[in-house]
């Protein structure tokens, strides 16, 4: 049962909410900042105050709590919007995302987490804490990968393989794809970094593998032009809020990659086990985006198709959203119209009943008397035929004693 909160209480829920800061000034951006520039913001902020880094702190706790919730805003377009033009009040602030951190849940929350995940409800994840500060720190260890080529490799549960490529000026020009695949379908999470001055490794960017076909799989793409990635939990949260909308919120997750082309140098990836449980298994390749030309040019298009649709989409939802209202007040109608219907019909047949009730009681009575007087003629034949049963019998032919005359002779 639902406790009642005191007026206290909802007075104090109040106050937190006013006393809430600016999302921007709690990620110490602008408000003309680019998405890339606000998550390396949330990064190194999530970082220093994590809950690992900062055990029996409140502060640092309250800190994080706050910057990841200044994050979960501007990091939504739409959220973003909404917040700009209207603050907090236009935030659905009680159904905020959080991510976890896997390795910083005890054995029985990592269960919950798992069982929820297979139930099919979206739970987003981040990096280990300790990962990205042993990356910040450059002490993790660096594998080449050389273009045109694969490695094959398992991670342990929330630990990373870190794996440096190196690129030419042409081959940057040409475009550059590093592909992640798992045949055992093994979560994990495809991780790109920026070098800083100090020689450290700073999150850029990230990919959650997603299940296509028989394996699971994450990709980064930089070809020169924008390329779009899907986050599929967006879709999964919508379709959990309004299954009958759902398809309308299908490509919300549509979004632009923040980065579309590399530099000429050397860059750093990284695999990260993302599984509950267990290791996982995968293969990592690098490739030259040159010899698949026809495919950039149909990745382009087919990627404005899907830009083009989600227009129509919108558009088309307004149409829906119309038709089903008027719709659903047409079936309002329909049963109203037909309760109304049998309501009338009920009160005719009840007016016409009240004119046969006394024949109707004739009826029966002359029916009582046409029963009697058949039972009568039933019971005179039955009687005659008792009374035939107990005459005697008459004597046939055959059983007649002939009397001979012994004196005259024959």
């Amino acid at each position: 049962m639902t406790g009642h909160r005191s007026k206290s209480e909802k007075h104090d829920g109040a106050a937190q909410k006013q006393l809430r800061r600016d999302p921007y000034e709690v990620l110490g951006v602008s408000r003309n900042s680019t998405d890339q520039e606000i998550k390396t913001a949330y990064r190194k902020m999530a970082l220093k105050y994590h809950p690992d880094k900062n055990a029996n702190d409140p502060k640092a706790a309250d800190m994080f709590k706050e910057v990841t919730f200044s994050y979960n805003i501007l990091s939504d377009p739409d959220k973003r919007r909404q917040y700009d033009s209207a603050g907090f009040e236009a935030v659905e602030s009680d159904n905020q995302e959080l991510e976890l951190d896997l390795s910083s849940l005890g054995a029985v929350n990592t269960m919950f987490a798992a069982l929820f995940s297979k139930l099919g409800v979206p739970i987003k994840t981040t990096v280990s804490a300790t990962v990205l500060e042993e990356a910040l720190n450059g002490a993790v260890n660096i594998r080449p990968l050389p273009l045109g080529h694969y490695i094959s490799k398992r991670v342990e549960k929330q630990c990373a393989h870190f794996y440096s490529v190196t690129i030419t000026e042409a081959e940057a020009r040409a475009g550059f794809v590093c592909r992640v695949q798992s045949s055992d379908k093994s979560k994990f999470k495809l991780l790109y970094f920026d070098q800083e001055d100090n020689g450290g490794l700073s999150l850029a960017l990230q990919e959650d593998s997603a299940k296509t076909g028989k394996v699971t799989s994450a990709g980064m793409y930089f070809l020169g032009f924008p390329v779009y990635r899907l986050d599929q939990t967006m879709n999964s949260i919508a379709a959990a809020k309004d299954p009958d909308t759902s398809f309308f919120r299908k490509l919300d997750g549509f979004q632009p990659c923040e980065l579309t082309e590399l530099k000429a140098g050397t860059h750093v990836f990284a695999v990260y086990g993302d599984n509950f449980f267990k290791s996982a298994n995968y293969t990592i390749e690098a490739l030259c985006a040159a010899p698949f030309s026809e495919e950039k040019e149909n990745l382009r298009n087919i990627e404005a198709q899907i830009l083009s649709k989600r227009a129509e989409i919108s558009k088309f939802e307004a149409e829906y959203r119309e038709v089903l209202a008027q719709f659903s007040e047409m079936t309002s109608r329909y049963a109203h119209e037909m309760q109304a219907i049998d309501e009338l019909l009920k009160n005719r047949n009840e007016i016409h009943a009240s004119y046969t009730i006394t024949p109707l009681r004739r009826s029966t009575s002359r029916s009582r008397s046409k029963s009697s007087s058949k039972e009568a003629k039933e019971d005179g034949p039955a009687k005659e035929k008792r009374s035939t049963r107990d005459r005697p019998k008459k004597k046939k032919w055959y059983n007649l004693h002939l009397r001979v005359d012994k004196r005259k002779a024959c």
